[in-house]
């Protein structure tokens, strides 16, 4: 009982604010002010209600969801339209996340019961790194989506010769995007998943099933909190913990073949998971 005070303010205080944020700019403003007051209501849910860890931060701190979205695409319009843009200020670890994309990637594409190799969706593809150096090696063609305009036109600079594999780009955020039915052999989803709330990540992972082929695999790659869920207020992004996202993706009804750590990244950067995710029994 020590924070049912805290949280019975929280939730009056929140209440009061929800409808404003949507309207006004002070989405931030007012998280860093609650911010304390919410993080002890947070222990005291948990404890006393412990399925609310599930949508504790993104969707109950985010409920301003366009602003949310907002500020992620502002943020992108000053990320210039190169790998080195890409990839932040770690371009220097682009080459290994490439080489144990590859090696991951290769445990579930061609050969009996695996998945095929004919066509790949780059989810949050930017200029195509991950198409260029991993999909287009694998697969015959792939699709780009990007809810960044000026990203996809540098795509056919950026593949060098490969552009014409390119069968479609699709310049949507992933909350508003649906895989068409049955297409795809691989969908990959690298350091975006963190840009959609809980409950729009779930809901694009079960969209994403419908456009699995017969054996096909979602792959997703991404940052991962070593507890519970942080957010970053200047790309306005979340890190979740495995618990968090294992609890997503059993919810979207998918399940999971692989998981594993990226390695050979500074002890420093917060650590990277590759989970290989294929639809549940009883799902089609």
């Amino acid at each position: 009982m020590a924070y049912k005070a805290a949280h019975l303010a929280f939730k009056s205080r929140w209440h009061k604010t929800d409808e404003e944020l949507c309207r006004h700019s002070m989405s931030f403003i007012l998280h860093k002010a609650i911010r304390n007051d919410f993080f002890q209501s947070y222990l005291y849910l948990l404890e006393k209600l412990p399925l609310v860890k599930l949508y504790a931060l993104t969707s109950q701190v985010i409920n301003g969801e366009m602003q949310f979205y907002a500020r992620a695409k502002h943020f992108y319009r000053e990320v210039p339209a190169t790998e080195e843009g890409m990839m932040g200020d770690y371009i220097e670890l682009s080459n290994t996340d490439i080489e144990s994309s590859r090696e991951f990637l290769r445990r579930f594409v061609g050969g009996v019961g695996k998945a095929g190799t004919n066509r790949a969706l780059d989810c949050g593809s930017g200029i195509g790194r991950i198409s260029k150096h991993v999909l287009l090696p694998v697969f015959k063609s792939v699709e780009l989506v990007d809810m960044m305009e000026n990203f996809l036109a540098e795509v056919p600079n950026y593949l060098q010769g490969k552009e014409d594999r390119v069968e479609m780009y699709y310049c949507k955020s992933l909350q508003e995007f649906t895989p068409a039915p049955q297409r795809y052999d691989v969908i990959w989803i690298q350091w975006v998943s963190g840009y959609l709330t809980d409950k729009d990540l779930l809901e694009f992972l079960i969209r994403c099933q419908n456009g699995l082929k017969d054996n096909g695999v979602i792959i997703l790659k991404d940052n991962v909190a070593r507890e519970g869920c942080i957010l970053d207020c200047l790309d306005s992004s979340v890190i979740r913990d495995l618990n968090i996202l294992h609890s997503l993706i059993e919810m979207s009804g998918l399940t999971i073949l692989r998981e594993e750590r990226q390695e050979g990244f500074p002890e420093q950067c917060v650590p990277v998971w590759t989970l290989a995710m294929q639809k549940g029994p009883g799902r089609s």
